[in-house]
């Protein structure tokens, strides 16, 4: 046996851990798994609406970064919307975040495809450069103390994102009379 060879079966029980060590670590769901502080950031809505860091401190906050011409935002976009309603009064606040389209292509498409959340343009906000979106869609959730609970790349359905408020304080047993 050459060399290389003895080698990469030397490398292979190291290799296998460090993968079951970032499987454990990094999973894309629900990073990052300690809370780290959001980034300061300024956002204002098509309907004027502004709000930052210190606006929204005391509400549990989920930034959806999305696009026009992503389908999985377009079949996911019906359950962020319920659950937007369903949360309110728990003093959720769903910001949807469309990244790099014009106002007018995103006009055009909300006429004929309605959201219910509040929804902002990337020139209206840098959070799209912060959380390097560039996949779509991206949850990302900022607890009542303005940490970053827990972020999800990629579509995975109602229930992850249900879970992944959760983790931001928020959940379906969730008790409006102790807030």
């Amino acid at each position: 046996m050459d060399t290389r060879a003895k080698l990469f079966y030397k490398a292979i029980p190291y290799l296998l851990a460090l993968s079951a060590l970032y499987a454990f670590t990094g999973s894309a769901i629900g990073k990052p798994r300690t809370k780290e502080l959001a980034p300061r950031f300024n956002v204002t809505t098509t309907a004027g609406e502004k709000f930052n860091n210190e606006s929204l401190k005391g509400r549990v906050v989920l930034l959806e970064f999305w696009t026009t011409w992503c389908g999985y935002c377009a079949q996911e976009a019906g359950f962020v919307d319920r659950i937007n309603d369903e949360y309110d009064s728990k003093k959720l606040i769903v910001l949807a975040i469309n990244v790099g389209e014009s106002k007018k292509t995103v006009k055009k498409y909300l006429e004929q495809h309605p959201r219910n959340t509040r929804i902002v343009l990337t020139d209206a906000t840098n959070l799209a450069a912060m959380f390097a979106a560039k996949e779509y869609p991206i949850y990302v959730v900022i607890d009542r103390d303005g940490n970053v609970a827990g972020e999800q790349r990629g579509a995975a359905g109602e229930r992850a994102l249900r879970d992944l408020l959760a983790r931001g304080g928020l959940d379906d047993d969730d008790d409006d009379d102790d807030k």
